[in-house]
């Protein structure tokens, strides 16, 4: 009887087992009818969240990318690359053309914008120390088949404005002093960096960004400078028009998984490309789509520029914790600076006495 009773068992145990298999097989073979490859499934969509429910967005990523802000003018309106020239190793329209505005953009290289920090033109990976610090491999970074980063049929940022020619002429004015560390560009006086934003562009090194969120604020940490963006999510009121900061006034809502984040209100003393405005409105998209990858999009709405412009870039998860970077304690690019502009006008005086 025991026997029996065992051997009953057993054989209820195998029956379960074949029937679990069954139905585990049963959505595999209709993916397998539809002819759909299971070697390369369809993306599904990212489901994790934080524990009041959010969307997880936390976590150390790179936004570091060999895509180039701005696509070669010799590629025209050809938005992405093919499969095929991605594999090959292929993304350039034409021969180089050297320097040009096509360089412009998120680590270009001499050939058009093309080739990146990290790259070698004759395509080796070279070595870079976020890869030591971070675990970077420079191989596997986040990458689209987008020909830049600026999305849409130009691919490239439209013509300033009568308003933006004025301020970028009084801008570049402003930069040719070397009077005192006063009379220096902000990233010089480690101020405030352009990269980081917002918007954020990936500066070509140190382009880690910490996000960690809570029930009713997300914060968002760039490596460079290190300045701690908190953006509140409950409504609240904006500020006056008024105040005006370095890194403006923004608030944060959730779009299904989508956070956007709108900001305003800024002091135009940073400005973005050298030209932007305090009129600037900003509306950045952060949506992550997998594990490992997290895309960050913003739109600039400036008068200096005669239309909006909308950027993408993919981010790859990184490792942290990120270092300090020391930017004070190190900058003695300033130091160097303002002694080399004082040993001129000596130098200046001297000669001036000579010759009497």
């Amino acid at each position: 009887m025991s026997d029996l009773f065992h051997a009953s068992k057993g054989a209820l145990a195998v029956a379960l087992v074949l029937v679990i298999a069954v139905a585990l097989l049963i959505p595999m073979s209709a993916t397998a009818q539809t002819g759909k490859s299971t070697s390369n499934p369809p993306a599904q969509a990212w489901t994790k969240k934080t524990p009041d429910g959010q969307p997880d967005l936390q976590g150390f990523w790179s936004s570091q990318t060999n895509t180039p802000l701005e696509r070669d003018v010799r590629c025209g309106t050809k938005e992405f690359w093919t499969d095929e020239e991605m594999a090959n190793g292929i993304r350039t329209c034409g021969a180089p053309t050297g320097a040009g505005r096509g360089q412009r953009g998120a680590g270009p290289g001499a050939d058009g914008g093309q080739r990146g920090r990290g790259q070698r033109s004759n395509g080796e990976v070279d070595p870079h120390y976020d890869t030591a610090q971070y675990g970077l491999n420079l191989r596997t970074m986040a990458v689209n088949n987008r020909t830049s980063l600026i999305i849409g049929p130009e691919g490239r940022i439209p013509p300033l404005s009568p308003v933006g020619e004025k301020r970028q002429a009084e801008l570049a004015q402003q930069r040719t002093s070397f009077d005192s560390a006063e009379s220096r560009a902000l990233t010089e006086r480690c101020i405030v960096w352009n990269a980081q934003g917002p918007p954020m562009m990936s500066p070509g090194y140190n382009s880690n960004v910490q996000i960690v969120q809570s029930e009713g604020h997300v914060m968002i940490l760039p490596e460079m400078m290190q300045d701690a963006r908190i953006i509140p999510l409950k409504p609240r009121s904006r500020l006056s028009e008024n105040v005006r900061l370095w890194g403006g006034d923004s608030q944060g809502h959730w779009e299904g998984d989508t956070l956007v984040v709108e900001t305003t209100n800024f002091n135009g003393r940073n400005a973005f490309q050298r030209v932007g405005s305090e009129k600037m409105r900003l509306t950045e998209r952060f949506k992550r789509l997998d594990e490992t990858t997290l895309v960050y999009e913003f739109t600039i709405d400036d008068p200096v520029w005669t239309k909006p412009w909308t950027v993408q870039v993919p981010w790859a998860k990184s490792q942290g914790p990120m270092f300090e970077y020391a930017c004070h304690e190190g900058n003695y690019g300033m130091v160097d600076i303002l002694s080399g502009a004082r040993a001129t006008e000596k130098a200046a005086v001297e000669a001036a006495k000579k010759a009497k």
